[in-house]
């Protein structure tokens, strides 16, 4: 039985990763959103697919001081220990640049950069043998890939987030712990209809969540600090 974590579980990607991790008993998953009502309909829709489904949920905004501790506790106290940790929480800013506040600037980074890093560095005394800690980021934040107005802030956290995910498969090489990135294009949810309203991506959330659910049972056979772009279109 494997133990699961996925942040930002309660809408899009996330809240179809879990689906597809339920549609088996072999994983124990423990979901995270700071939307309590959205995890209570998630964890319906678990039992729906699978009524011995075994999961575990916790409404925390991890960007507030203190809540990452909060949270890995509850995991030792609950599950003990991780084997496939899924950074999705992402946070979206679609601000013209000279217009960027600070606070939007700091929320962007918070989330989409702040949040991985702490949530790796406190789990990892938690991590089983061959865990494998997968970084959801963007297209966007690879170098020399299409950019666009009012992503700066976003594209460029999410930009972090691919080098940490290189700088810590060097640092841990010497531990059977693998850390992989995918840099996802466009995928249809509510995110994407924030950045690019109106526009309909090649893919649903359901559709990348199926490769998402392969790559993180099997992508640490043959990945590891890798910055995987999965995209058609961008956007």
């Amino acid at each position: 039985m494997k133990n699961i974590l996925i942040t930002g579980a309660s809408q899009g990607i996330g809240f179809e990763l879990a689906k597809q991790f339920a549609k088996n008993d072999n994983f124990n998953l423990y979901l995270v959103s700071r939307n309590k009502k959205k995890l209570e309909k998630l964890k319906l829709e678990l039992n729906k697919i699978n009524s011995n489904v075994n999961s575990y949920s916790l409404s925390i905004d991890l960007s507030k001081e203190g809540a990452i501790d909060i949270l890995v506790s509850d995991i030792k106290n609950k599950i003990k220990h991780l084997d496939i940790v899924v950074n999705n929480a992402g946070y979206l800013v679609n601000e013209k640049f000279d217009n960027l506040s600070e606070n939007q600037l700091l929320q962007c980074f918070n989330v989409n950069i702040f949040v991985p890093f702490y949530l790796t560095q406190k789990t990892l005394p938690i991590l089983s043998q061959n865990a494998h800690t997968i970084f959801i980021s963007s297209i966007g934040g690879i170098n020399g890939t299409k950019k666009f107005p009012g992503l700066s802030a976003y594209s460029s956290s999410k930009g972090a987030l691919i080098t940490l995910t290189e700088c810590l498969a060097e640092e841990y090489q010497d531990k059977s712990y693998k850390f992989n990135c995918l840099a996802l294009g466009a995928v249809q949810t509510e995110m994407l209809d924030q950045a690019f309203p109106g526009y309909k991506a090649p893919l649903s959330a359901n559709e990348i969540s199926q490769f998402i659910f392969d790559f993180c049972v099997n992508g640490n056979k043959y990945f590891n600090g890798k910055v995987l772009p999965v995209a058609l279109t961008t956007p």
